[in-house]
C-alpha cells in the first residue's frame, strides 16, 4: 500500500489548523499541526515529512525568517501561508527558497492542488532525461550534481542549491542556448500560471546570477532577453557520474 504523504501545517490559528487537517485527511494526507517555530521544529525531528505548510505570521518566529531555515537544512517543499497580499511578501516568500505560496483566506481545495502540484514536481524527472541516467550537468567550467543538488564552480567551490534554484538552473540547463519565457519558467517551476505583475520568477534568476558569480548587470551565462524570457548562453554536456 503506497504511503500517505505527510504534510506538517504551522500556523498560530487552531481553527485553520484543525480545519486543515481534518481536509487533508479526508483527502488521503496524513496530517502533522504546530502552532509555533519551535513546535515545527521538534515535529521534524520525531517524524518523516514530505511537505510544510508555513504561516508567514507567528507568534515565536518569523514565517519567512523558518523558511530561510528549513531551506539551508534540506529540501523539503514548503507552501507559504499568508495573509497579506502585497507583492513584496510573495518575491520575498519565494526568495527564501518557498516553493510556491497561497494568500489567505483561501479554499482548501486550491491548497490541497498545490501540494499536489509541489510534490509532484518535486519527485518527477524531466521527461527528456528519463530515457538514460544523468548525474552531472557541466557547463562553462560548472558542474551541477543532479543527485544532492550541489553546484560546484570552475574552482572546485560547492554551494548546496534551494529547491527553486536547482529547479530553474536544470530548466535553463534542459534548453541551453534556448529562450524560456518567464510563464514557461512559472508554470515549470511553480506549477502555475504567471500572475500580472508577478516578479517571482525575476527574483530567482537574480539568486541564481549571484550563485554562479554572473554579473547582473552584464551577465555571461544567464542572459536576460527583453520582453521575451531568460537563455542560459553555454554549452551543456550530461554524464551519468561526477568526478
Amino acid at each position: 500500500m503506497e504511503k500517505a504523504d505527510c504534510i506538517l501545517i504551522v500556523d498560530d490559528d487552531a481553527e485553520i489548523r484543525r480545519l486543515l487537517a481534518d481536509y487533508l485527511a479526508r483527502n488521503g494526507c496524513e496530517a502533522l499541526s504546530a502552532r509555533s517555530g519551535r513546535e515545527m521544529w521538534a515535529v521534524l525531528e520525531r517524524h518523516v515529512v514530505d511537505l510544510v505548510v508555513l504561516d508567514l505570521m507567528l507568534p515565536d518566529a518569523d514565517g519567512l525568517t523558518l523558511c530561510r531555515d528549513l531551506r539551508a537544512k534540506s529540501d523539503l517543499p514548503v507552501l507559504m501561508l499568508t495573509a497579506r497580499g502585497e507583492e513584496t511578501d510573495r518575491i520575498i516568500g519565494i526568495e527564501m527558497g518557498a516553493d510556491d505560496y497561497l494568500v489567505k483566506p483561501f479554499n482548501p481545495r486550491e491548497l490541497l492542488a498545490r501540494i499536489k502540484m509541489i510534490l509532484r514536481r518535486t519527485r518527477a524527472l524531466p521527461p527528456n532525461l528519463r530515457p538514460e541516467p544523468v548525474r552531472c550537468l557541466r557547463f562553462a567550467g560548472w558542474c551541477l550534481d543532479t543527485a544532492t543538488r550541489v553546484l560546484t564552480a570552475p574552482d572546485g567551490v560547492n554551494t548546496p542549491l534551494s529547491g527553486g534554484e536547482f529547479r530553474l538552473l536544470r530548466i535553463l540547463l534542459e534548453h541551453p542556448n534556448r529562450v524560456v519565457n518567464r510563464d514557461q519558467l512559472t508554470e515549470m517551476i511553480h506549477g502555475r500560471e504567471a500572475e500580472p505583475y508577478d516578479r517571482a520568477i525575476d527574483v530567482q534568476v537574480s539568486r541564481l546570477r549571484q550563485r554562479l558569480r554572473d554579473d547582473s548587470r552584464e551577465p555571461q551565462l544567464i542572459k536576460t532577453v527583453r520582453g521575451e524570457g531568460y537563455v542560459l548562453a553555454a554549452v551543456v554536456e550530461a554524464s551519468p557520474t561526477c568526478g
